[in-house]
Formats: C-alpha cells, sequence, structure tokens
C-alpha cells in the first residue's frame, strides 16, 4: 500500500483553477479556431475601457497598466503551467492552452499609442485591427516566433505570442502614422 500524502502528483493532473487559467476560463476548449477564441478578451476588454472614457487617450497609465496585468497574468499561467498543460493535453503547445494568446493580444494593445484612440469611433476600429493583425503574426509566426517556440515548456508556448503582439503593435502604429 503507498501512502498517496507523499506520492508525486500527475504532470497530467491539473487542479480546477490551473486549467481555467490556462484555457482563459474554458475559451481554449471552443472550436473552431482555439486561439482566436482566446485573443478575444482583452479585445473586448479594451473596447470596453474605450467606451466607458478609460481608454489609451483617456487614461494612458490605466488602459496600457491593466493591459500589461492581463499581459503579466496570463504570461505567468503559461511559464509556471506549461509543462503540466502539456502533460494533461498530450502535445506541445497544445490548442486547449490560450493563456499565451491572452497574454500576447493584451501586449499588442498595450504597446499601442494614445493616438490610437484619439475618437471611441477610432479605439474600436485600431482595438478590432490590433485583433486581426496579431491573429495574422501569430499563425505565421514570422522569425524569431517561429525559433522560439521551440523552447520547451510553458516558455515555448509563450513566446511566440508575445512577439506576435509586438509585431501586432508594430503594424498598427505604423499604419496609424501613415494614415495622419
Amino acid at each position: 500500500m503507498t501512502d498517496t500524502r507523499t506520492a508525486p502528483k500527475s504532470l497530467s493532473s491539473m487542479s480546477a483553477p490551473a486549467r481555467a487559467a490556462v484555457t482563459v476560463f474554458g475559451l481554449g476548449h471552443m472550436r473552431p479556431f482555439p486561439g482566436t477564441w482566446g485573443s478575444l478578451p482583452p479585445v473586448g476588454l479594451g473596447i470596453a475601457m474605450i467606451l466607458v472614457g478609460l481608454g489609451p487617450a483617456e487614461t494612458p497609465w490605466l488602459f496600457k497598466g491593466v493591459m500589461l496585468a492581463v499581459a503579466v497574468v496570463f504570461s505567468l499561467a503559461c511559464v509556471v503551467l506549461g509543462e503540466q498543460s502539456e502533460a494533461r493535453y498530450h502535445g506541445k503547445d497544445p490548442s486547449q492552452v490560450v493563456a499565451d494568446e491572452t497574454a500576447g493580444q493584451a501586449l499588442a494593445l498595450a504597446l499601442l499609442p494614445a493616438s490610437a484612440a484619439a475618437t471611441p469611433l477610432m479605439g474600436v476600429f485600431t482595438m478590432i485591427l490590433a485583433f486581426f493583425a496579431f491573429r495574422l503574426f501569430d499563425i505565421t509566426k514570422p522569425p524569431p516566433a517561429s525559433q522560439l517556440q521551440r523552447v520547451p515548456g510553458g516558455w515555448g508556448i509563450l513566446l511566440d505570442d508575445l512577439f506576435a503582439g509586438v509585431y501586432a503593435a508594430g503594424l498598427v502604429a505604423l499604419m496609424l502614422l501613415i494614415s495622419v
């Protein structure tokens, strides 16, 4: 008879809060395109903040702070729970794990200039544009994002999405600059 109090916990067993964190409250189980579903929460939050007057133009420190907090929380979920997630969902960077998309999208929104939301309508348009730009870079994985996905564990799950967020913010900022 083994003592279950001292037996190592299986990597494939995850607590409900851990599963909620890496799947972003179940969005990672939605089909099709779970990564797209996982990218939506920061966009929805950003649009809501703009519509209530807390966008990057009115309160840049608050908007950026909230988006960076979202990015940090879900980045930590990836890094800390990455190996357990890969064991539970049986694969490298499993599709159910969308905390990386949430973190990358939030980073993209945090990096946008205040001018991105000069008016509420422009702000909503910019959030949607940033969403599509992020998804483009997340799917195509231009270098070094494609190489970073090969890093083991949670860092490999996360890093390519953070780079996609930086690329998306750069593209949207460039488009805003050109349109002025």
